[in-house]
């Protein structure tokens, strides 16, 4: 839907605050972010009627400062949604349930903000719960975040609804009721509530803002002014040091207006906000790029759905310059540059083809239109259909690239197949709007297991994705095991022969090869030598020999897989000076590698992954005895980067780790992550290598 423009939007940046909204599933992000949108546009809720835990949202809400909020997913499997709207934000807004705390997910997340500097404020939901309790969330804050410090402390009635607030700073208190607000002057016990935390509050800001003389005036017990203070308060927010914690109650709106304050003079405009890195699409250096409306034209996709009616819709952050409609843009795309990992499926594109399309700023679900995108602001562009998600917008005649945010890498690997054929007709074009929209998808078509592999964050992410499928693009697939690539190796010195000889009339077929197989170390791959000698076998089919059993090699003798680390040596054969030929001899050589091929000549080998596992120091002890069930090999632990942590250093048969993102989420409680790299082949061990290929014992 497309609501008309209210208004003709932000002229300058210092206009403008981009906010997103950080949390748990369950914390209650969508509740605040509906109060925000209700408060600045009266009777409207945002986001009726849709999933909140798949994607991110964003709404622009009008006033004297234009506040864009963007609501994220709280599941795990979405943090690449999470990472898109910190990157569209200048501060971030922590989320957190009075009745169950502080989450792992949030701790990481705001180490992530930490190392950029972003400005961050927590706002605690959930206070009519049974299990709430406001203190402790805020201790559980301190212990988890650092210096953060209630800015108000909720009002409960007797029959434990939460009616207001008591505002620490200016000291009054403020009732929610009926869908109105009102300030009133404390009582005695309020005012000994407010009292007995304003000064934590009042000493935190001061030293934080570094403001010496009201620090000494303050201690020196001289009664500080309320407006010095909140200019000490902005101060501290910006620079990312202080984080004030508001209470919040969906219900009766409490905390909300206190919240759209602390985003109007708390948080930093786009222009007092650092910049990504803008580089030239060829990887030089693109020159200073401000948050100037008349600077070089720097925007870049955050995020990119396809909409059955309109096509697809582009969510754009605006660095520099201004985004104007129906103007020609140069779209650059290459994640390959920045990505430590091959991306396949983002081939590196710059076009000059594009015309930018209708602009809107974004309520949720409901657009309504603008004129421009300025320096700072985030704006839905319609009909870029060369555009996928991470993609920089740039003048033609000075085109940028922006380094992408750091992309979480999928290690959930589902293999799929449609369920006819028309619908196999159309899930290559499908999946390529998939890919184009999601950058935490990888997409594997296994030349070796002809298999259509989705690598994704975990299960949720991948009932979303097939989901999507079906209800977006009418694809309907199913699910199958993904089965690994394996190898086999000779692991005995064998000798065989390879006869071939048939008579039909005519020219018939003869060829005989005498060879001996010999093993090889891990990864010395295949030989081939020639001691024929006397002529045995004719100089011009002893390459036929060699491009026979290499090509047998390739299919795999026992289970259908390679054989690698092998050396095959010609000794011996015979040739009829009519019937022998290249074929022949490509044959015969073929069939003594299958028959020297059996349970005690063969043995099959499975990919070994090198695996870096970071947890919570109180699940190493689990982690390690989950590895010993995996065959894992453990190499070492370390202390990680960040405190009570640590790092296990191991090796694991890739066939174990097939659903080890979902299997670590649990045994480490959530706080688990990992990397994973092919090392090399190793020895499976018989009775799993037969369950896995089928063959008989």
């Amino acid at each position: 839907m497309n609501r008309p423009s209210d208004a003709s939007g932000p002229t300058s940046p210092d206009g403008i605050r981009n906010v997103v909204l950080v949390g748990a599933s369950g914390a209650g992000k969508t509740a605040v972010f509906d109060g925000l949108v209700a408060a600045r546009i009266p009777g409207r809720r945002s986001r009726e009627g849709t999933d909140p835990t798949l994607a991110l949202a964003a709404a622009t809400l009008p006033g004297d400062v234009t506040i864009t909020v963007l609501d994220t997913p709280g599941h795990p499997d979405f943090v690449g949604e999470v990472r898109a709207g910190l990157r569209a934000a200048d501060a971030a807004v922590f989320v957190v349930s009075a009745a169950d705390g502080v989450d792992e997910a949030s701790r990481m997340l705001w180490r992530e903000c930490a190392v950029v500097g972003m400005p961050r404020a927590v706002v605690v939901t959930k206070l009519e719960q049974a299990r709430a309790d406001f203190d402790a969330t805020v201790d559980a804050c301190q212990r988890a975040f650092g210096d953060a410090q209630p800015l108000a402390l909720p009002l409960v009635s007797a029959d434990g609804r939460v009616t207001g607030l008591l505002n620490l700073l200016r000291r009054t208190v403020t009732e929610h009721a009926d869908g109105a607000a009102t300030d009133r002057e404390p009582t005695a016990d309020e005012g000994e509530l407010i009292d007995a935390q304003r000064g934590e509050l009042l000493e935190s800001v001061i030293e934080e803002s570094e403001d010496e003389g009201l620090l000494e005036r303050y201690l020196g017990g001289e009664e500080v002014d309320v407006d010095a203070v909140s200019e000490d308060l902005r101060l501290a927010i910006a620079t990312g040091r202080f984080f004030p914690i508001i209470p919040t109650h969906a219900e009766s709106g409490a905390g909300i207006p206190e919240l759209i304050e602390l985003c109007e003079k708390g948080f930093p405009s786009p222009s007092a906000s650092a910049l990504p890195t803008v580089f030239t699409p060829a990887g030089g250096s693109f020159g200073d790029v401000t948050c100037d409306p008349d600077g070089p034209l720097v925007a870049e996709v955050v995020r990119t759905t396809t909409d059955p009616f309109v096509g697809r819709q582009s969510l754009v952050r605006v660095f520099s310059g201004t985004l104007r409609p129906d103007e020609p843009v140069h779209i650059s795309g290459h994640l390959q540059h920045f990505a430590d990992h091959l991306v396949e499926e983002h081939a590196d594109h710059d076009s000059d083809d594009e015309r930018v399309g209708p602009l809107s700023a974004p309520l949720g679900d409901d657009t309504s239109p603008v004129g421009q995108g300025i320096a700072g602001s985030v704006v839905i562009v319609s009909k870029l259909a060369g555009a996928e998600t991470s993609d920089t917008l740039s003048r033609r005649e000075k085109p940028a690239l922006v380094e992408p945010w750091v992309l979480p890498v999928p290690l959930l690997p589902v293999a799929i197949h449609a369920v006819s054929k028309g619908d196999e007709d159309k899930l290559a074009t499908a999946l390529q709007r998939l890919v184009a929209e999601d950058v935490t998808m990888r997409l594997e078509h296994n030349a070796e297991t002809h298999q259509l592999v989705i690598w994704a964050m975990g299960p949720a992410h991948v009932d979303h994705l097939i989901a999507a499928l079906d209800s977006r693009y009418h694809v309907a697939v199913e699910v199958e095991p993904v089965r690994t690539s394996l190898r086999e190796t000779f692991v005995r010195p064998t000798k065989i022969q390879g006869r071939l000889v048939k008579q039909s009339g005519g020219h018939g077929q003869y060829a005989v090869c005498h060879l001996e197989i010999e093993p090889l170390e891990r990864g010395a791959g295949v030989e081939f030598v020639d001691k024929v000698v006397g002529g045995a076998v004719p100089r011009q089919f002893i390459p036929s020999v060699e491009k026979g059993a290499r090509s047998q090699l390739e299919k795999g003798v026992l289970a259908g897989y390679p054989v690698v680390d092998v050396r095959i040596t010609l000794v011996d054969g015979k040739a009829h000076s009519v019937d022998s030929s290249d074929m022949a001899f490509q044959t015969a050589a073929g069939m003594a590698l299958r028959e020297a091929a059996n349970d005690s000549t063969v043995s099959m080998l499975e990919p070994v992954d090198e695996v870096h596992i970071e947890v919570g120091d109180d699940a190493v002890g689990a982690v390690l005895a989950d590895l010993r069930g995996r065959r894992g090999q453990v190499h070492g632990t370390e202390p990680a980067e960040v405190e009570g942590r640590t790092v296990v250093h191991a090796e694991v048969p890739a066939h174990e780790l097939s659903r080890y993102p979902i299997d670590l989420r649990s045994v480490s409680h959530g706080t688990g992550t990992f990397t994973r790299a092919f090392r090399r082949y190793d020895y499976m061990p018989p009775a799993l290598a037969r369950q896995v290929t089928g063959t008989s014992s």
